[in-house]
């Protein structure tokens, strides 16, 4: 089955990191305008009204979630994506209640940014796996707990793993919600189990529900 391409605006105040962006994006994700601003960002969005709008969440001129506001309602079909090197509560907060369909910090490699693209596009909710909890706590009314900087050794999709497997999760239906083989999942649990010194999923699931993951 071929994959759609999304057209795609970039809201970044950093030109170098844009370049970065469109050059590792690949050819089913078209970069169809940036911005640097809050100001430019709402003109351009309205006018190119594209699939997903990546977005910076800290912006000369304000916040992401002052991108979102005066376009969510106008173009209700335009996904958003934070895309941040922050994963402060506030910031994660403000956004999503302004609208994003998700928030992903800047540690996510190229595929799965783009597989996370997909996603929003297609209309998924998606988060950086170590923020999951965090986001359910705080649209539920719970406490949350600040992001575990034991989860930056684990790459991105180590994380999503981590996360279905504390829920209960088999490794044939992670797979599928992953489109992986269960082999690679069985590898991908491996991986996890090693870096965070764990014998089995058992102490897997206790270690996540600690942090407040599920």
């Amino acid at each position: 089955m071929s994959v759609p391409l999304r057209s795609v605006v970039l809201v970044d105040d950093h030109e170098i990191f844009r370049a970065g962006l469109r050059a590792g994006l690949g050819p089913t994700v078209r970069v169809v305008g940036e911005a640097g601003t809050v100001e430019e960002a709402v003109p351009l969005i309205r006018g190119l009204d594209p699939d997903v709008v990546l977005l910076d969440v800290h912006l000369p001129d304000g916040g992401g979630h002052a991108v979102i506001g005066p376009v969510h309602a106008e173009r209700p079909g335009v996904r958003f994506l934070a895309l941040s090197v922050s994963d402060a509560p506030e910031d994660i907060v403000a956004t999503i209640r302004a609208g994003a369909r998700g928030y992903v910090t800047k540690t996510i490699s190229p595929s799965e940014l783009v597989d996370a693209i997909h996603r929003v596009a297609d209309g998924d909710a998606v988060f950086s796996p170590w923020l999951a909890g965090f986001v359910l706590d705080a649209f539920s009314g719970g406490a949350a707990e600040p992001a575990d900087g034991e989860l930056d050794q684990l790459t991105a999709r180590e994380q999503e793993v981590l996360l279905l497997i504390a829920r209960g999760y088999t490794y044939k239906e992670i797979g599928g919600r992953l489109h992986l083989s269960v082999k690679t999942v069985e590898t991908h649990v491996s991986n996890v189990l090693r870096k965070l010194q764990l014998s089995n999923r058992n102490e897997l699931t206790r270690w996540a529900a600690q942090r407040r993951m599920i």
